[in-house]
């Protein structure tokens, strides 16, 4: 694909993926202040892995609601309400004063960034110059440019207060908003409008629900590593910031360059349980190693992570007969209860256990799962996918909260 079909875009492509660079922020955004926010609220870390937990438990109800929202009012107006959801509950964020009162308003921040994200896809393939592979490496690369900066502006921002850093996302998406409004215009509805439950029932496809356990549980590995390494590593916001924004450019780099080139060579589902295992071994590391190798095996799990990523969404969309989109909401339906589930239970193991490695050891272990639901559900998940690309290839609208 020629580099000139990826830059010369419309601008309301530029404003969509410039929003969708902003929503993904969000999910790292609170990495380095985690402690601070501890500290402020005179929080435990269960209480303030909560922001988490209640951000992805909505995530994952609110997959079965945004093609149901989106195919009856329209891809424009689903973005605009999503982003007007994220302005108000992140700027509420910045004024609470209470962990139970940031929690609550986390979710509905979640709301928010589901309704936007699932949406954002199939906006920017609908409008994109260059078509459908152009505009999906711009979304793969706004998704890694907005993980890696994430925790960069929380460190920069939440440095002086931990507030902050809610403040500034609410003023960015607001921005966001206020781009889209005006760059815009509303796309053609889906010919047929989807149901709350058509997700849930292409779950009945074999493939695709190999593809969710799996994913289910590398979610709880990877949103161990995002959630409770912060504790772990006790780092001031600029460095802890600085960490994670090393790993958001390794997954980025990865998920966008790497992956594919591996997948070409090796075969996706070789990729992605060698990948896994892998990022099983690295956790084991982290959480038995000094702070400078917790700090490598941190940065160094953002590129099993990226691979892993790009392999699962692949996966998802191509290994059902399904609509991407109903496919896509399936899929994330069930995947993220384990990021809701992970921020939960890892600072709760240590609490009951008295250790601060054996979060790290169920989460070594829940990636060695995902790779045996590979190895076992292999035919399942090897289904000869060209005829679905094809189909595919000619469908107006690609929805997918991807990684």
């Amino acid at each position: 694909m020629p580099s000139t079909s990826l830059l010369r875009q419309p601008k309301a492509v530029w404003a969509t993926a410039g929003a969708s660079v902003v929503a993904f922020m969000g999910i790292g955004l609170v990495d380095p202040i985690l402690p601070s926010i501890a500290g402020g609220l005179h929080a435990t870390p269960g209480q303030v892995s909560l922001l988490f937990t209640s951000y992805f438990l909505i995530t994952a109800v609110a997959m079965l609601l945004t093609g149901f929202v989106s195919s009856r009012i329209g891809g424009r107006r689903t973005l605009l309400l999503g982003l007007a959801f994220v302005v108000v509950f992140a700027g509420l964020a910045g004024t609470s004063g209470s962990v139970g009162e940031l929690v609550g308003f986390r979710a509905g921040w979640g709301l928010g960034n589901a309704l936007f994200v699932s949406t954002a896809l199939a906006v920017i393939v609908g409008a994109a110059a260059g078509g459908s592979a152009a505009a999906i490496l711009l979304y793969e690369s706004a998704l890694g440019l907005g993980m890696a900066c994430g925790p960069l502006l929380g460190a920069l921002l939440g440095d002086a207060s931990w507030r902050y850093p809610f403040f500034g996302t609410a003023f960015l998406m607001a921005v966001g908003f206020l781009c889209i409004a005006v760059f815009l215009k509303e796309q053609p509805k889906p010919a047929r409008k989807t149901s709350i439950l058509d997700p849930i029932r292409a779950l009945g496809h074999g493939g695709l629900a190999s593809a969710a356990v799996s994913a289910f549980f590398y979610n709880y590995t990877f949103f161990t590593v995002l959630a409770f390494t912060p504790f772990v590593l006790d780092m001031s916001p600029y460095r802890s910031g600085a960490v994670f924004f090393a790993w958001g450019v390794l997954l980025a780099v990865f998920s966008v360059i790497v992956a594919p080139r591996m997948q070409e060579r090796f075969g996706s589902l070789n990729v992605l349980g060698g990948s896994l295992v892998l990022l099983a071994v690295d956790v084991l590391v982290l959480g038995y190693g000094d702070h400078a190798t917790a700090v490598v095996c941190t940065i160094l799990s953002g590129a099993f992570i990226g691979v892993n990523n790009t392999v699962y969404t692949e996966l998802a969309l191509g290994v059902s007969d399904a609509p991407r989109p109903v496919a896509s909401a399936g899929y994330n339906f069930v995947r993220w209860f384990a990021a809701a589930a992970a921020p939960f239970f890892a600072p709760r193991i240590e609490e009951w256990t008295g250790s601060v490695r054996l979060p790290f050891v169920v989460a070594a272990v829940t990636a060695v799962a995902g790779a045996v639901v590979v190895v076992v559900r292999r035919k399942a998940l090897a289904h000869d996918a060209e005829e679905l690309v094809t189909r595919h290839a000619t469908e107006d609208s690609v929805t997918v909260f991807a990684n």
